[in-house]
Formats: C-alpha cells, sequence, structure tokens
C-alpha cells in the first residue's frame, strides 16, 4: 500500500516586514544563527551559493532541546511571491519521513504580512508521529526573528 503525502500549514503574522523576513530567508540564513542562537547552531553551504536553486546547505539546529542535523536542496524560489522551498536530503528527519519537503512564504493580507510554513511528508512506519514539534520549531523560529529585527 503506498503512503499519503501529509501536510501541516502554521501561519504567523510577521510585524517586522515579509521582504525582511524573505531575504534572511534566501540570501542570509547565516544571520539566523545570531538571531536565534537557541535554535540553529551552524548552517554551511555544501553546493552552489545561498538564494539559487539548486543549493545544498546543511543546518546544525536544536527541536525540543535535542540536537538535529539536516541537509537540504534549495528547489524553489520565487523571489515575486517571497516562497522558498528546501527538500530533505540527509538527517534526522530523514531518519522519520520520506519525501520531505519545507517551503515557507510571505504574504500580505490588508496590510498585514503573513509567513506561511508549510511541511509536506511521507511517514516512513505508520507509528511515527507527525512532525508538530517541527511546526512548532518553524513558529517559534519565524517570532524569534521578529523579536531580533526589533531588538
Amino acid at each position: 500500500m503506498a503512503s499519503l503525502t501529509n501536510k501541516l500549514i502554521a501561519q504567523v503574522a510577521f510585524k517586522a516586514g515579509g521582504d525582511i523576513f524573505h531575504h534572511l530567508m534566501c540570501n542570509n540564513p547565516l544571520h539566523l544563527i545570531s538571531a536565534t542562537p537557541d535554535k540553529i547552531q551552524d548552517c554551511k553551504m555544501h553546493q552552489g551559493d545561498f538564494g539559487v536553486n539548486g543549493s545544498v546547505i546543511e543546518w546544525s539546529y536544536n527541536v525540543d532541546g535535542k540536537p538535529q542535523t539536516a541537509k537540504q536542496v534549495l528547489q524553489g524560489i520565487d523571489k515575486e511571491k517571497k516562497q522558498i522551498s528546501w527538500k530533505m536530503l540527509e538527517g534526522s528527519l530523514c531518519e522519520l519521513y520520506k519525501d520531505m519537503v519545507i517551503t515557507v512564504h510571505v504574504e500580505t493580507k490588508n496590510g498585514v504580512d503573513f509567513v506561511t510554513w508549510t511541511v509536506e511528508y511521507e511517514l516512513i512506519a505508520a507509528e511515527t508521529l507527525h512532525p508538530m514539534s517541527l511546526l512548532n520549531f518553524v513558529i517559534c523560529l519565524t517570532k524569534d526573528m521578529e523579536s531580533h529585527i526589533f531588538g
């Protein structure tokens, strides 16, 4: 039996400006280390360059106080729509989920910028929990970035 693709979505109002958020995530993810040191410890470029489709990035980060790693490829950058997608290649999440893609999108509604995170994945085993801690992580990351920008 084929497994089904699951999807988790979270949307957070971002008062520090959607353009700033998109720029940091796309072109300057190294800034996340200083903006969210309790969450992101390292960000290494393995292939390509920041802000370029096909580039491979490795992250060291903490979810629920546990060290994690992730190697992902930038597979979709749309600067007009302020959208970025990463496909997971290796790391902690790949032990539990397959075909995981994380997308972040910034949109403005009634003068308010919203950051929307979408996590698409398949469970490797039926008893595996859905990645709610990852969704909580990106929500908190977004809020921490906003606090960092506002100082």
